[in-house]
């Protein structure tokens, strides 16, 4: 997870908080599909969450998808993993 947090900071020249919707979308995008690493629903919900949050209506979508694939614990702890995203950026 390091990995794809530092490269797509990286990719819009700055600080973790100034993500575009649309970057954090790709790392949903990047977990659900499992390219370029690992697949992991929490993950990708965790950001399309947080995509959903700055009006990415594509992120919506796609976390009401993964929702339905996925356990309350496990929605749970997506929800969570935004939660201390925010706070930490």
């Amino acid at each position: 997870m390091a990995r794809l947090d530092f490269y797509s900071t990286e990719m819009l020249g700055g600080a973790p908080a100034a993500m575009a919707s649309d970057a954090l979308y790709e790392l949903g995008l990047m977990y659900c599909s499992g390219r370029n690493g690992e697949y992991d629903l929490v993950q990708a919900h965790k950001w399309c969450n947080l995509a959903a949050m700055r009006g990415n209506a594509d992120a919506k979508r796609l976390r009401l998808e993964l929702a339905q694939e996925m356990t309350r614990s496990e929605i749970s702890r997506a929800q969570k993993l935004a939660r201390e995203w925010l706070t930490r950026h």
